[in-house]
């Protein structure tokens, strides 16, 4: 008998909220968390983008100590903050609660410690080689959220990180589902944490020319499906969530938020950054998901999209979501986070994940700010700049990759 799979804690941290009830408040109000550049100076190095989604009054000694912070970079320390949220949602601070040795952490990140890389070169022309941090490596190393949290939370299961570009959450999300259902663990930790608002990840969109340039009105940049929209604007953040088996999780009274049914991935097989035209990658993703799950196409009720806000990505994933659901697409309601909470690269799907959780829980799908333009090559239903309430008992959640990686994860209502 296949074993199923629950959500029993949520932690998130983004630019619309250290918490994930914060920052759930914000998008359902449709308040963007995008705004000018603060970390550098993004002018005085001449670049033609200047703004980000980065987070607002974070203060990394509420959580880590003075010697802490030397070793973990930004990326992770979002990471575990989201992580400690999450853990303590699901209720198991008491050790006592779980199998250490059942219990792990799969987490994604795009690119991993960027902001340590960046600032230690700076040290090397700077100082010499000799100065750099003897904590540099581990530091700066990808798979270091995962294993510090596998430290702090005592977790002897399966740990590691999935890289795979901004599908990389997902990618987490699917093994950490496949970990539970194969009996090899009971609980997991799992989404994703990306920090690249540094001179160095802005510098290499900029050249790519695939971040927005509306420099005039930030909050108004991000603006997936809309036809005026310009490129994706760079978020930061973590988002995790705590996945566990149905059976465990009841035993020790555990809330749910909902139950992960389905997972699919593919690849386009294409062009390393650009989508294959009329999106069959991630319809095969949709599809295989929908498979997974046993849920029929038909019983789908809103779709956590990709959604960008660059020309080729939003059109692509609109013909996905037509190739996968026929004449229903037009029922679907549809919308992206990232029009408020930016692109978070390698972390995009955990936030998306927990915010599509929520959307289940509470019966309301948050909007896509700043579609007021409507494309005629994205002609489906997006929900406008405004919230909807609306019961959802089935939810996919996409996430799309340069490399050409789609993985789309099914979530659906639990009701005992």
């Amino acid at each position: 008998m296949t074993r199923r799979v629950v959500v029993t804690g949520l932690g998130t941290l983004n630019s619309c909220g250290l918490d994930a009830k914060t920052s759930w408040e914000a998008v359902v109000a449709g308040r963007s968390g995008v705004g000018y550049i603060t970390r550098f100076d993004p002018k005085y190095l001449d670049m033609p983008c200047e703004i980000a989604a980065e987070l607002k009054d974070y203060d990394p000694r509420k959580w880590f100590s003075k010697l802490e912070l030397k070793k973990l970079d930004l990326m992770t320390q979002y990471g575990l903050v989201a992580a400690f949220e999450a853990w303590a949602d699901a209720g198991l601070e008491d050790a006592s609660g779980f199998d250490p040795e059942r219990a792990g952490a799969i987490m994604g990140t795009g690119i991993g410690g960027l902001d340590s890389i960046e600032q230690t070169h700076t040290t090397i022309m700077e100082k010499g080689p000799q100065r750099v941090s003897p904590y540099f490596v581990p530091k700066m190393m990808a798979n270091a959220i995962a294993g510090n949290m596998s430290i702090r939370f005592n977790l002897k299961g399966p740990n590691f990180i999935t890289a795979s570009a901004c599908a990389s959450s997902n990618h987490a999300m699917a093994l950490a589902f496949r970990s539970i259902q194969w009996d090899e663990s009971d609980i997991c930790m799992t989404g994703g944490a990306e920090a690249t608002i540094t001179s160095m990840g802005m510098a290499g969109f900029n050249s790519m020319r695939a971040m927005s340039r509306r420099n005039d009105a930030p909050e108004k940049a991000s603006r997936p499906f809309d036809r005026q929209r310009d490129g994706f604007v760079m978020g930061e953040g973590a988002g995790v969530l705590v996945f566990e088996e149905l059976e465990h999780a009841k035993k020790r009274g555990a809330t749910i938020y909902c139950e992960v049914l389905g997972q699919g991935m593919s690849a386009d097989a294409h062009h390393i950054t650009a989508p294959a035209p009329g999106g069959p990658g991630p319809a095969r993703a949709m599809k295989l998901a929908l498979r997974d799950a046993g849920v029929n196409p038909n019983d789908v009720d809103y779709v956590n999209a990709h959604g960008t806000s660059t020309q080729l990505n939003d059109v692509a994933e609109t013909q996905a979501m037509k190739l996968v659901f026929g004449d229903h697409a037009r029922e679907l309601s549809i919308s992206s986070s990232k029009s408020m909470v930016g692109h978070l690269l390698g972390g995009a799907g955990g936030v998306e994940g927990v915010f599509s959780a929520l959307t289940i829980r509470d019966g309301v799908i948050h909007p896509t700010v700043n579609q007021e333009d409507a494309d005629p090559e994205c002609d489906l239903d997006y929900v406008p700049n405004t919230a909807r309430e609306s019961e959802v008992k089935i939810a996919i959640s996409n996430c799309l990759g340069f490399g050409g990686h789609n993985v789309s994860i099914v979530f659906g209502r639990y009701d005992g």
